[in-house]
């Protein structure tokens, strides 16, 4: 059968070869043509399906505390006595800080530079001041060390905008987009390199790194691709020494790419980091059925031979063994479709299919390119391939039958080798670590690594995890509070009509509501019944109120305070800021302004008092990045030297 087969494709392929030149030639302008359609992905959270639970929990944090992906950029000043606490490092980062906030894709009211946080001081007893901590460049050195003295007295900022050793500044860039860091990366370089100071700048940060090794991969594969294939040529030229006749592989290879790839791109799918490698995987494996069959073309032909019966007979015998080595491999890739991954998926599909592509294109072009070249080409591929005389065959045939004579010369030797071989490949194996930090990516003398080294090396870190603490009990509801039973009947249509009301929201913002409503009822003529019956419902609606909020509770932050200890003692996290940190500076500030007061509060309204003082600072949505507006859910960032997995899982 498979004889059968392989008898009418070379059959049709060598008795209509323009036809088949046509018919590959319009397959691959065609599916080709949807290349230009290509969009990039460069995001390894897609490594992921949209709906994972990992990712769909890390998405709803962010949107529930108002995250940023954020760019990193850092200086450092070794030259000045006194660091960055100088008038011209400080004039520098105040006029960069201006140039990112007028960059588009830049989050500007959550950007973090010493010219764009508050200092919050005491203004007088119970009394506190917040202004910006920098609101023009300093005008002499006096200034500059009065930030410094204003900064390393604000915890959440000291070791995180100014390192302790006061060599380094950083600038937190949140960014709309992470896929635009590149682009904004670009431009806050652009604006340093105009900088004549003696100061190190350096930008890094995830973002950065993510969709800078996409953009510079992408750019490795634009090369690498036609290096690989110019490689590929040049080894056919010293193999078959006839350039018309290693022409037809290259075109196999050409088309077999081109088409995978327009397919790929004609479907919709997106070209991530990992499919962006087909072409490099396809090109070598695509050529491979075509030098079987040249290969043995070669050393089978002979001037003045029927060339269509030995192209037959040459396919006729190959067809089998090479049907099975595509079809097997092929599968192999296949197989990565059974993985969770969607890149993977893909790429394991398509190459799959390109293998598939590459073989039936070798069996229909390969014969038929076959026949169409001329006695004078056949003439010089046996003069080049058998020019010393020997009648050995052709290069490959030679090297092969060498290979054989040592396999069979030297059986124990090389089964020994070759278990030695499988024991320390078993042992690798063991020594595996996985990960998937991007700055890794770079080599060492890269300048994201670079400056992730020296920024990690003068800060308390700049990778970033967040905790979530979220209280999951359940809570009083409208309803629950306005009972039926012991309600007046007069109240029953001003029940239906404010339940109608307040239940929209959350719980905690609908009994707020109900306060107001209550509050409101309590001002109309009401008889005696009424009144107390609102009066108690207004106190159990309260106190609800106050327990529904569980960030507020004064035990609760020193459990995180405690938490957070606990993550600073292990050496594993540099630094991490929560709420707590809020409420204690806030809190000094409200008393006595000294560090003895730099104490959580004792009671829920002392806590609630200190954050809405926080709220009339320059920055009021700062504190949605550590607490919910319900209260109900906390955050706590956590600040680390190294983005590693083995890291990353020590905290965990």
């Amino acid at each position: 059968m498979m004889n059968s087969i392989s008898s009418k494709l070379v059959a049709i392929s060598t008795q209509k070869p323009l036809w088949v030149y046509a018919i590959l030639l319009l397959l691959t302008l065609g599916v080709g043509s949807q290349i230009p359609r290509i969009t990039i992905d460069t995001d390894p959270e897609n490594m992921l399906d949209a709906d994972h639970p990992a990712r769909v929990f890390h998405n709803q944090t962010k949107a529930d505390f108002g995250m940023y992906d954020a760019i990193v950029v850092g200086v450092v000043d070794d030259e000045n006595s006194q660091g960055v606490y100088n008038q011209s490092s400080l004039t520098d980062i105040f006029d960069l800080t201006e140039s990112i906030l007028a960059i588009d894709g830049v989050v500007d009211a959550d950007l973090m530079s010493i010219s764009t946080v508050d200092n919050i001081s005491q203004a007088g007893p119970g009394t506190i001041r917040f202004e910006w901590m920098m609101p023009n460049p300093p005008s002499d050195e006096a200034a500059a060390a009065q930030i410094q003295t204003n900064i390393e007295r604000l915890p959440l900022l000291y070791d995180t905008l100014v390192s302790q050793n006061g060599k380094a500044a950083a600038i937190y860039v949140p960014i709309l987009d992470k896929n635009e860091s590149y682009r904004i990366a670009e431009e806050i370089r652009a604006t340093i390199n105009q900088f004549d100071g003696t100061e190190q700048w350096y930008i890094t940060g995830l973002p950065v790194a993510e969709d800078q090794f996409g953009f510079e991969m992408f750019v490795q594969m634009g090369i690498s691709a036609p290096l690989a294939g110019l490689t590929i040529f040049i080894l056919l030229f010293i193999f078959f020494r006839n350039i018309p006749l290693i022409i037809a592989p290259m075109v196999v290879a050409m088309a077999t790419v081109i088409v995978t790839m327009g397919m790929l791109i004609g479907f919709g799918f997106t070209v991530h980091i990992m499919s962006s490698m087909i072409a490099i995987f396809l090109m070598p494996i695509a050529v491979v059925d075509s030098v079987h069959i040249l290969s043995e073309f070669s050393d089978r032909y002979k001037p003045g031979e029927d060339l269509k019966a030995v192209v037959k007979e040459v396919v006729g015998h190959l067809f089998t063994p090479m049907l099975y080595t595509s079809i097997t491999s092929s599968v192999g890739f296949f197989s990565l479709m059974l993985t969770p991954i969607p890149p993977v998926q893909i790429f394991g599909a398509f190459v799959g299919f390109g293998i598939l592509f590459a073989f039936l294109v070798t069996i229909v072009f390969i014969p038929a390119y076959l026949s169409r070249m001329s006695d004078k080409a056949l003439n010089n591929l046996q003069e080049a391939l058998h020019q010393d005389g020997s009648g050995d065959g052709s290069r490959i045939a030679r090297i092969a039958r060498g290979l054989g004579k040592i396999a069979t010369g030297y059986k124990g030797s090389l089964l020994v080798a070759f278990g030695v071989i499988f024991a320390v490949s078993v042992w690798g194996v063991t020594q595996i670590q996985i990960n998937d930090n991007p700055v890794r990516w770079f080599k060492s003398d890269h300048e994201i690594r670079v400056a992730d080294r020296v920024l990690n090396e003068n800060f308390a870190g700049t990778y970033n995890a967040y905790l979530v603490l979220t209280d999951r009990t359940e809570q009083a509801t409208p309803q629950s509070m306005l009972d039926n039973e012991a309600m007046p009947a007069s109240l029953s249509d001003w029940r239906d009509e404010t339940l109608a009301t307040v239940q929209d929201g959350a719980p905690g913002e609908a009994l707020q509501n109900l306060i107001f409503a209550i509050d409101d009822k309590l001002f109309d003529d009401l008889t005696t019944e009424e009144t107390d019956y609102l009066d108690a419902v207004m106190a159990k609606v309260e106190a609800a109120n106050s327990q529904s909020k569980t960030f507020q509770n004064p035990e609760v932050l020193a459990y995180i305070e405690k938490l957070q200890q606990t993550l600073q003692d292990s050496g594993l996290v540099g630094k991490s800021n929560a709420l707590p940190d809020v409420v204690k500076v806030v809190n000094r500030e409200l008393r006595s302004g000294e560090q003895k007061d730099y104490a959580l509060p004792d009671s829920s309204n002392a806590v609630a008092q200190t954050l809405l003082q926080y709220q009339s600072s320059h920055r009021p949505n700062d504190l949605w990045h550590f607490v919910t507006p319900d209260y109900r859910a906390a955050l706590v960032w956590l600040q680390l030297t190294s983005g590693d997995n083995q890291d990353m899982t020590a905290v965990v």
